[in-house]
């Protein structure tokens, strides 16, 4: 990339993660993963000229490339520490993987849509990151490499599937966006044990759904 186009980047970047601040998105590490990731390498051809507005964009088979502020709002919440195994459910884009790796190196990230994990897989390996990506169905999670300190899905249901819940660490945090097709609320669970947790609302979103199998 040019100098001069990596100065004007870095200058999008730089208000979009001024605007996230606005909308009260607090934590330094998350709004610095913000900051280094190149969002417009995660675009759909079409819509590189609107990559740093924080608006939702689609993607191939039928996905999104979330909202920034999505992005930051979920990734916070997780309040993910440099040590953390995260596992994400929905690698999509693999946008919201590259922030999670930005603040944490152990990222293990599934995707149903065979299309959408090898054009992420390429996309993030070009960008010089490292993640453990599987082709297969996240309500199955990824039981052998559990427990994982934090969960992220990406996608909407109407409950938490329960093998992520069993895959989750006591102690940990999963996030999750549960509700109907038209508004979820945001939703996180702090696991206390083995057959308690605590589970909490924090403002409503729109998801695409969680499937199942792989397509």
């Amino acid at each position: 990339m040019p100098t001069s186009a990596n100065h004007a980047y870095k200058t999008l970047l730089q208000i979009l993660v001024d605007n996230l601040r606005a909308k009260g998105i607090t934590d330094k590490r998350v709004l610095e993963a913000i900051r280094q990731v190149p969002r417009h390498a995660f675009m759909d051809e079409r819509y590189i000229g609107f990559a740093y507005q924080d608006d939702a964009f689609p993607i191939a088979a039928g996905q999104t490339i979330s909202q920034p502020y999505t992005v930051a709002f979920q990734t916070q919440l997780l309040d993910i520490q440099k040590d953390d195994k995260v596992l994400e459910i929905g690698t999509g884009s693999g946008y919201q993987c590259a922030v999670l790796l930005e603040i944490t190196p152990s990222v293990f990230s599934i995707e149903r849509q065979k299309t959408l994990y090898d054009s992420a897989a390429k996309r993030l390996k070009e960008l010089g990151y490292s993640p453990h990506l599987r082709y297969g169905d996240g309500h199955e999670g990824w039981p052998e490499e559990a427990p994982f300190d934090k969960i992220l899905i990406t996608a909407a249901a109407h409950e938490i599937p329960p093998r992520l819940l069993e895959q989750l660490k006591t102690g940990g945090k999963l996030v999750m966006p549960v509700g109907g097709a038209y508004t979820q609320k945001m939703t996180l669970v702090e696991k206390i044990s083995n057959s308690e947790s605590i589970f909490s609302e924090h403002g409503g979103f729109v998801f695409v759904p969680l499937l199942k199998g792989k397509v």
